[in-house]
């Protein structure tokens, strides 16, 4: 089993935030939550989480400048950060890439694939 994360969840929606966030409380990681990009750069900064798993189309201020200014942060240049979003086609995966995201993620989130890798993040594995 993978070693328990902090996880920063980022989404507008709070009813999916909430049911993520219930989710990987039951894998056993310590969740936050945000709903906007500012208060989410807030959080980071003041908790470092391990993991940030960001929508990309949040209102105002998107889950890409979100990204872009964690990677600008020296203390949070290390989160593993996770886009999670509707959008799956090859130029939203570059985007996210160029954002500074490790990962892609086309809502619904597969479970299991979040789960392999939030265990891989951290293990060593690839």
């Amino acid at each position: 089993m993978a070693r328990s994360k902090r996880i920063l969840i980022v989404d507008d929606s709070q009813v999916q935030a909430k049911s993520l966030g219930m989710l990987l409380e039951l894998m056993g990681h310590k969740v936050l939550l945000a709903h906007d990009g500012p208060s989410a750069l807030k959080l980071a900064a003041e908790v470092i989480p391990d993991v940030a798993l960001i929508d990309v189309g949040l209102p105002g201020m998107d889950g890409y400048e979100v990204a872009r200014r964690i990677r600008e942060h020296p203390e949070l240049r290390e989160m593993i950060l996770i886009a999670q979003t509707g959008w799956g086609r090859d130029e939203d995966r570059r985007n996210s890439i160029e954002a500074g995201f490790n990962h892609h993620l086309a809502k619904p989130i597969d479970h299991d694939l979040l789960e392999k890798l939030l265990a891989q993040e951290g293990s060593g594995e690839a």
